[in-house]
């Protein structure tokens, strides 16, 4: 009886000891709502449901929307990827006192709601279910990694004279244009009333009159020295180019040859800088600017539009590869618990023997 008592002491201290080793039968049971645990930080399942509302909305409609569903677990299986190496980075950004402050994290606010009206701003968060606060903690997020990546990468990137060289000599051929090619920017304003047209003035012509009337204040603040870049930015009705100062990008002769014969006319007759008269249009009204013009030729190393652009490119390459190892390196130093994923495994077809 004695000897059964002394035994029924030790069973919970070897119990013990056998958890501490990792024995069989004692894993540690995943923490409430845990998606993960990145070093001992928890991403929730109300996280991960919060942003997936906020990535993908209401989620695709039809089958591939139902809870559970195939598609939309491998969606919420990527998602919590790059939520496990955000919050990997998040910590490191924290360890090396690169967190955003509040100043950041409201000039990104501001500049982010600038396009919308409160209540299409409102309707928007709610459409993702989420508050200001929860908008906030995520600029703040972003902010912060942004910070950890220019200090560790971006800033140690130096592209050399040797680069540019190398890659121009081995890409030589890419800079012999074959035909003369225009770089150019435009303003346009339609009369046609449409909700899904952003400008950092929210502005939107609603018919043919107010369309006419935008476009001649946009014409006389031009001529009096306003910058076309900006102009273009806050006002223009074209949501693919307004964001980058109505840049068109460079376009070749032939390209403009399925434009009509007055719009041709007047684009290639424009000098350097000159910014065109209003121009009707089948979408409604167009200022143009002809930024530059390039002739058709060898493009030689010493052109400063030749290095800017080897430049972008090498600094894009390199940003890219460092970035990839350096996330590489950060998730094997991390200690990650994947419980979403274990859970999917978990219900995996057993191996047939």
């Amino acid at each position: 009886m004695v000897l059964m008592l002394q035994r029924s002491h030790l069973f919970p201290a070897a119990l013990a000891l056998g958890c501490l080793f990792g024995l069989a039968g004692c894993q540690k049971s995943a923490p409430a709502d845990a998606a993960a645990v990145v070093n001992g930080r928890t991403i929730t399942f109300a996280e991960l449901d919060k942003q997936y509302q906020f990535q993908f909305g209401n989620g695709t409609e039809g089958k591939a929307d139902r809870p559970g569903d195939d598609f939309r677990q491998t969606q919420r299986l990527e998602l919590l990827r790059s939520l496990i190496d955000a919050e990997i980075m998040l910590q490191k950004a924290e360890k090396l006192g690169l967190t955003a402050v509040d100043a950041d994290v409201e000039a990104k606010f501001t500049e982010m709601k600038a396009p919308y009206t409160k209540e299409e701003f409102d309707k928007q968060l709610q459409t993702r279910r989420m508050t200001v606060e929860d908008l906030k903690a995520q600029l703040r997020r972003e902010l912060s990694i942004q910070k950890l990546i220019n200090k560790e990468i971006t800033g140690h990137i130096n592209i050399s004279d040797g680069d540019l060289q190398e890659f121009y000599n081995q890409n030589r051929a890419s800079f012999n244009l074959p035909e003369p090619q225009m770089h150019i920017a435009t303003i346009v304003v339609t009369p046609v009333p449409d909700t899904n047209v952003r400008n950092l003035k929210n502005s939107k012509a609603q018919n043919e009159r107010e369309a006419a009337e935008k476009v001649k204040m946009l014409e006389a603040q031009i001529r009096q020295g306003a910058d076309f870049a900006m102009l273009a930015q806050n006002y223009s009705e074209d949501p693919n180019t307004a964001p980058n100062g109505g840049d068109l990008g460079f376009i070749q002769d032939s390209a403009l040859e399925k434009a009509s014969i007055e719009l041709r006319r007047l684009v290639t007759s424009m000098k350097p800088g000159q910014v065109s008269p209003v121009v009707r249009t089948p979408e409604g009204f167009r200022l143009f600017k002809l930024i530059s013009r390039e002739p058709a030729g060898q493009r030689e190393l010493s052109d400063p539009t030749v290095q800017q652009t080897i430049r972008e490119q090498l600094m894009t390459r390199k940003d890219q590869l460092y970035k990839a190892a350096y996330y590489e390196v950060a998730r094997n130093e991390a200690k990650v618990e994947n419980y979403l994923a274990k859970s999917v495994t978990s219900g995996m077809p057993a191996t047939k023997k």
